[in-house]
């Protein structure tokens, strides 16, 4: 945890998630740079509902620029008990699982904002591969109010 941040201001994630809906293609648009994704352009994570108690995470990027060549993984998101489906464990490696928390999300689902209980990982998530600015900035208010590092974030290009 950072040391800045106090209990009170542990981090929350939204109360429920409707995982049907949340399925479909989310764009990247802005996110803390990890080495997993280093030279990432484009990025994109597909989710599909399995009905079984897994999701199928599907992530794809163009390495080195938007024309790069693509990039692609597949995973599991397993929803975390009691959490709303709001908490879920994605697993690309047997056995690693990393936390993935659904930390704020629009109505119509037209966004989302995923991070970690440490705030190391962050991802700003549309379905389209714009976001309209307004939306963008009240998303980054409502981040450094939940004590995120908003120097890490960068933009992702999309096409």
């Amino acid at each position: 945890m950072w040391p800045f941040i106090s209990k009170s201001q542990e981090l929350t994630t939204v109360p429920s998630v409707d995982i049907k809906k949340y399925c479909g293609k989310w764009y990247e648009i802005a996110s803390f740079p990890q080495s997993f994704q280093r030279g990432c352009n484009c990025t994109t994570a597909e989710y599909t509902f399995t009905g079984k108690d897994y999701v199928i995470v599907e992530n794809r990027c163009n390495k080195g620029s938007v024309k790069g060549k693509q990039s692609y993984i597949k995973g599991k998101a397993f929803v975390e008990s009691n959490s709303g489906n709001a908490k879920l464990k994605v697993q690309f490696f047997w056995p690693f699982k990393g936390k993935y928390w659904i930390i704020d999300l629009a109505s119509d689902y037209s966004y989302a904002v995923v991070s970690h209980p440490n705030r190391k990982y962050l991802w700003i998530l549309s379905r389209t591969p714009k976001m309209d600015a307004g939306i963008y900035q009240e998303l980054l208010k409502r981040l450094k109010d939940k004590g995120f590092d908003l120097t890490r974030l960068q933009l992702t290009s999309q096409i």
